[in-house]
């Protein structure tokens, strides 16, 4: 594989089923794929059809009946040996990551090295998986059984592809489980190494299948009858589409949502470790995370000092050819989104919103990025709550300053979103830290840190940002279902 930008294609299909790469049965439809450093097409996406979705769901029921009735520590040894692969060709993937979504080198291998954690994680727990044992009156006894749930479906993002397929497929073949993967259109090319390496690791075939497509792929995906459970990672709107179509075969949904999250720093901060937050609050991925901190609420009195140095510190980051190693931001993921994000900067200075840096399109030097989706990240000051700058999700690099007086009023403001995917507080004072972050409507919350991403730890949001945790012992819950059975030791009293 070519590690140089400009110089990857791809002529392999993209669908996995039973244990190989195939091109889909039916669906016809096709979207090219990106490579954002340099604009290019680096391969056709075939979408797949209901035929094709089918295939793949039967393929993972048929290794449902094999993988299900496998020990917990049988299934322990394929997921560590899975993780071994990972980390063993982690360059080659971190390098496949960052040609098809855009992030740094540096960024796509951390990504990696969560996702190897993750299914070491949850091999970790598939032998601890156990019901519990009831005593009854007379000598009878009840016991609970915890039971895989079928054939589960993941729909994946762009932003994070290959370790938000991790993040769903670990805790799911952990308990048991088949999973049938639909990453972004966008992103379709890492989620096949996962595939194979899944059977090199010794699982069954067809324990991870690989549809690809949009909108119209993931509706055959929520409709299937053979289908047990929905785990989305998205936008809002998609969300309640997803949520509207489970509803109708009553299957059980973990929705990770969108976010506007508030990043509060008080004055009695460290500020270096302030500023720090704030710029991995924001700028990771180009902006383009769910729950970064986009509302940084600064104590007014430090709010000068503080801001003065945000600027300076955003305006030393690298952008350029994301596989160079000390380019620390790349390009984003396409040309819409990259005009989106130009729009809300724009709308943000039509509302009295002061540009404090960057904001503009980059073009790198180097003529073969000239058409790549790279901008300045940006810093955005005067903002006030009522802007749609503060209140909407903007998915790129743009960090609103706000300032505020009291912690009263801070909270206040904080909670005045829909969303409630993360937040984070910087303090010296250990009460108020706990204090404030007892009283965020946030299901993610830091303090004196923020979008570090622990794989021991729940990860999931309140309110519109949805529902269900992935990662942490927590995910088990989602991704299994109790069974009770009752045993009679003695003679049945019938009242008839």
């Amino acid at each position: 594989m070519s590690t140089a930008t400009g110089t990857f294609s791809l002529q392999q299909p993209l669908n996995y089923r039973a244990g190989g790469r195939v091109e889909p049965v039916d669906g016809g439809q096709t979207e090219d794929v990106y490579e954002p450093a340099t604009g290019r097409v680096i391969t056709k996406l075939l979408c797949s059809g209901e035929k094709e979705v089918d295939l793949a769901v039967q393929s993972a029921k048929a290794a449902f009946q094999t993988w299900s009735r496998m020990s917990g520590m049988e299934r322990c040894r394929v997921l560590l040996e899975a993780a071994r692969l990972i980390r063993e060709r982690r360059d080659e993937i971190a390098t496949l990551e960052t040609i098809n979504n855009g992030k740094s080198i540096f960024e796509a291998r951390v990504d990696i090295d969560i996702s190897w954690q993750c299914l070491e994680y949850y091999a970790g727990l598939a032998g601890s998986l156990a019901g519990e044992h009831i005593q009854l009156p007379g000598g009878s006894f009840g016991y609970t059984r915890r039971e895989p749930l079928g054939v589960c479906v993941g729909i994946g993002a762009w932003n994070y592809p290959f370790q938000i397929a991790c993040w769903k497929a670990a805790p799911a073949l952990a308990c048991g489980n088949a999973m049938v993967f639909k990453p972004s259109p966008f992103t379709p090319i890492s989620v096949l190494k996962l595939a194979e390496i899944f059977i090199e690791a010794g699982a069954p075939k067809g324990i991870f299948n690989v549809v690809q497509g949009g909108a119209a792929t993931g509706q055959f995906l929520c409709h299937h009858p053979d289908v047990a459970k929905i785990s989305f990672t998205g936008s809002v709107p998609t969300g309640v589409k997803i949520m509207e179509m489970a509803a109708k075969g009553i299957k059980p949904v973990t929705l990770e949502l969108g976010g506007k999250s508030p990043l509060i720093i008080f004055s009695d901060c460290s500020l270096e470790n302030a500023v720090n937050g704030a710029l991995m609050a924001n700028f990771l991925t180009q902006g383009e995370v769910c729950c970064n901190g986009t509302r940084v609420f600064v104590e007014r009195k430090i709010l000068d000092t503080f801001t003065k140095e945000v600027v300076k510190r955003t305006q030393k980051i690298k952008v350029g050819d994301p596989l160079q190693e000390d380019t620390r931001m790349g390009a984003l993921i396409n040309r819409p989104h990259l005009e989106r994000v130009q729009r809300f900067i724009k709308q943000a200075k039509e509302q009295g919103a002061q540009v404090l840096c960057g904001g503009d399109l980059y073009v790198p030097d180097d003529p073969k990025l000239k058409n790549g989706f790279y901008m300045q990240p940006c810093v955005l000051g005067n903002c006030r709550d009522d802007m749609t700058c503060v209140q909407e999700e903007i998915f790129g690099p743009v960090m609103s300053i706000l300032p505020f007086d009291t912690e009263e009023e801070v909270i206040e403001r904080a909670n005045n979103t829909k969303f409630g995917l993360a937040g984070g507080v910087f303090t010296r004072d250990i009460q108020k830290a706990h204090r404030v972050v007892a009283a965020l409507k946030a299901g993610m919350c830091f303090i004196n840190n923020y979008n570090i991403s622990p794989v021991e730890l729940p990860f999931g949001g309140y309110k519109s940002s949805g529902f269900g945790r992935e990662n942490g012992r927590a995910a088990i819950e989602y991704y299994s279902q109790l069974k009770t059975v009752c045993v009679e030791m003695g003679d049945v009293e019938s009242v008839f």
